[in-house]
C-alpha cells in the first residue's frame, strides 16, 4: 500500500479534465469575504485535479471594497458563450439602492447562454435587478430576505437555507454561506473526494443544503482535524477494491494498529472496518445503479470475498438485497433506503 500524497500537494500527472471559466462579477462596495472565500475554494480545488480558471471582471477597471480596500486592473466583462461560470459577491446592504453598475444585459445573456449564476449574500439583489430570479426559489442573508421579498415578488425567497439552487441560477445567504455554495459547485463538478479535500485542507466543516436529504460516506465522517485518521479515509475512498488489513492502514497513517484503531473511532464515531464498509456498500451502490453489473461483479470489484459476503452486508446495512434494491432503478447518487 502507498501512501496518499501530502496534503496541499499540488496534483501532478493526472488525467486532463475540462477546464471551467469563472468570471468574477466585482461591484462596488463589494464584500471581500463573499469573493474571497468562494474564490479561495475554487482555487484549493485546482490543487487536487480541478481546472477552474479565474477572472475577475466589473463594469469599471476598479472598484473600492466595502472594507475600503481598493481593487485594480478589473477585466471587462468576458463573452457570455466563453463561460461556464458566474460569481457575484455581495455589496454593502446600505448601497443596494443604487444598482446602476449592475450590467443587467450581461447578466441576462449570461442566463441565456445556460451559464451557472451564483451569489453570495446581497449579489441576489444584482440578479433580481436584471430579472433572473422572477418565478426563481432563492435566498440572501437572513437580515435582508424580506427585503429582497419585497423588491421582487415575482421571486419566491426561502429564508432558512444556506444556498439554494434553481436552474443554473444559485444564491446563497452570505458570508461563510458562500464558501458551502462552491463546495457544492465542486461537488457538481469533481464528485466528493475532491470537495472533503478541499473542506479539509480549508480547515471548514463540510455543510450541505437544507433541501439535500441523501447522505454519503465521502462526505461523512470527516469533520475532524485527525491527519493521519484523514490519510487512511482518503486511501479506503481511492482503493474501494481492495483488500484491507490494520496492519496495513496503519503504515499509512503513520501510528500503530493499536493507535490508529483508537484515533479512528475518536475522530470519526465508528470503527475502522465499520467505515470500510459503508465505502465498499457505497462504491456497490452506484455500481448496480447500472443494469448491466451483475451482484457477482460488482462484488469483485469493491473488495467482497464473494456475493454472499456482499448480500449478507448490505441486507444488514439497508434491510434489503441488493437485487431487490437494483429493481427499483434509483440513480447513482441516492443510497438505499
Amino acid at each position: 500500500m502507498a501512501a496518499l500524497q501530502g496534503e496541499g500537494q499540488r496534483a501532478r500527472g493526472r488525467k486532463t479534465v475540462r477546464a471551467r471559466n469563472v468570471a468574477v462579477l466585482v461591484l462596488p462596495h463589494v464584500h471581500l469575504l463573499d469573493m474571497s472565500g468562494p474564490v479561495q475554494a475554487l482555487f484549493e480545488a485546482n490543487g487536487f485535479g480541478a481546472d477552474y480558471r479565474l477572472s475577475y471582471c466589473g463594469p469599471a477597471v476598479e472598484a473600492t471594497s466595502a472594507q475600503g480596500l481598493m481593487l485594480g486592473r478589473l477585466e471587462p466583462l468576458p463573452d457570455p458563450r466563453s463561460l461556464d461560470l458566474v460569481l457575484v459577491p455581495g455589496m454593502d446592504s446600505r448601497t443596494l439602492k443604487e444598482l446602476s453598475a449592475v450590467p443587467v444585459a450581461w447578466l441576462r445573456e449570461v442566463h441565456a447562454q445556460g451559464v451557472r449564476v451564483a451569489s453570495i449574500c446581497t449579489g441576489a439583489f444584482a440578479l433580481g435587478h436584471a430579472g433572473l430570479l422572477d418565478g426563481r426559489s432563492c435566498t440572501t442573508h437572513w437580515k435582508l430576505s424580506a427585503q429582497l421579498q419585497q423588491w421582487h415578488p415575482a421571486s419566491k425567497v426561502l429564508h432558512d437555507r444556506l444556498f439554494v439552487r434553481d436552474g443554473n441560477v444559485i444564491t446563497s445567504a452570505g458570508v461563510a454561506s458562500g464558501i458551502d455554495m462552491a463546495l457544492s459547485l465542486i461537488l457538481e463538478d469533481h464528485g466528493p473526494l475532491v470537495v472533503a479535500r478541499v473542506a479539509r485542507e480549508m480547515v471548514i466543516y463540510l455543510r450541505r443544503n437544507g433541501e439535500q436529504t441523501q447522505t454519503s460516506v465521502f462526505l461523512e465522517y470527516r469533520t475532524h482535524l485527525d491527519h493521519g485518521v484523514h490519510k487512511v479515509q482518503d486511501w479506503l475512498v481511492t482503493h474501494p477494491n481492495e483488500r484491507v488489513t490494520i496492519d496495513g492502514l496503519a503504515r499509512i497513517a503513520a501510528m500503530s494498529p493499536r493507535s490508529l484503531t483508537r484515533a479512528f473511532r475518536r475522530a470519526t464515531g465508528i470503527t475502522v472496518k465499520s467505515y470500510t464498509q459503508k465505502v465498499k456498500l457505497e462504491v456497490a451502490a452506484n455500481m448496480l445503479s447500472n443494469p448491466a453489473e451483475s451482484v457477482e461483479s460488482v462484488a469483485s470489484h469493491c473488495g467482497f470475498m464473494d456475493a454472499r459476503q456482499l448480500r449478507r452486508l448490505w441486507k444488514e446495512e439497508y434491510g434489503v438485497s441488493p437485487s431487490q434494491w437494483k429493481v427499483t432503478r434509483r440513480g447513482p447518487h441516492t443510497r438505499p433506503v
